[in-house]
């Protein structure tokens, strides 16, 4: 598994501008639908936390509507 040191700098900065970048029903899916072990969603890795603070903090997370529209598959 790969660890903070092992990301480049180039890396790091992509993700982070990926995060940035996505569109709120984007983030909702990746949420989702994103395997377990994604760099995402790895709590050890400070991505989590960027995509937890933009997906619920700025953009108010899961609504009826964007939940309907991804579905459960």
């Amino acid at each position: 598994m790969k660890k903070l040191e092992d990301f480049t700098p180039q890396e790091i900065e992509a993700l982070n501008r990926e995060i940035d970048n996505m569109a709120h029903e984007s983030m909702a899916r990746c949420w989702r639908y994103s395997p377990s072990g994604d760099v995402m969603f790895r709590s050890d890795l400070p991505f989590y936390y960027r995509f937890k603070k933009r997906f619920f903090g700025e953009l108010g997370g899961f609504t009826p509507e964007i939940s309907k529209r991804i579905g459960w598959e």
